[in-house]
């Protein structure tokens, strides 16, 4: 339930709104919205704790919680509700999409058919941004790693970073390496890619950075099957 409260944080701030006497009535396409938004994050908490089937869904950390945030925003505005009400509303939404496959023979298919109906909708409200290359997400955590660094020295998420940094790095020069490159032409490689992206910080936004947190994730071991 961690992820699923993260992706509620949007929500949870109060404001002069909270105490609104006058809500309106949900309606069909808000019950929808907050149904996926409450979707999401629960394929976003599975993602994180690496459970395979939900793997084979984009990744939604970053998604998921700013449709949170828009679904929220406009279920406000248009129903008059509070930040708190809309953040309940969102949570019975979760506890039904829990519900639907609990005691249910295939619960991957129910959340398929969730996924199939929700999808859509993120797509076109927040389409998805071009996934990095590995050589680009290394270039990129080596640079936040640094930045983080110049300003916290070796604190926790630096240490993070840091750690993630290196693996990039590793698959990258690992990569390279299988492509017949040196370990000289490895480095000029990325250099310039982080020298670039140094430069232009503004075209890191408009990568999917959640793509470089699956390509630095732990290599599955090859499973014996032997007795």
């Amino acid at each position: 339930m961690e992820k699923i409260m993260l992706l509620l944080l949007a929500l949870a701030q109060p404001t002069p709104a909270d105490d609104k006497p006058d809500a309106t009535a949900l309606t069909d396409i808000h019950k929808r919205d907050l149904s996926c938004v409450a979707a999401f994050a629960i394929v976003a908490s599975e993602q994180e704790r690496g459970i395979e089937s939900a793997l084979s869904y984009p990744l939604l950390t970053e998604r998921g919680r700013t449709y949170a945030g828009q679904v929220g925003e406009r279920v406000m505005v248009e129903t008059g509700r509070s930040r708190e009400q809309v953040r309940d509303a969102i949570l019975t939404a979760v506890a039904d999409q829990q519900a639907k496959v609990k005691n249910v023979a295939e619960p991957q298919e129910v959340v398929a058919e969730e996924m199939a109906r929700c999808l859509p909708l993120l797509e076109t409200e927040l389409p998805a941004k071009p996934k990095p290359t590995l050589n680009q997400c290394a270039a990129m955590m080596q640079l936040a790693y640094e930045e983080v660094y110049r300003r916290e020295k070796l604190s926790k998420m630096a240490q993070d970073l840091k750690t993630l940094a290196f693996v990039l790095d590793s698959r990258a020069r690992e990569t390279m390496r299988e492509e017949g490159k040196s370990g000289n032409e490895s480095d000029v490689i990325l250099t310039q890619i982080r020298e670039d992206m140094s430069v232009r910080r503004k075209d890191q936004s408009e990568l999917d950075i959640d793509h470089c947190f699956a390509l630095a994730a732990p290599k599955k071991k090859e499973q014996n099957f032997e007795h």
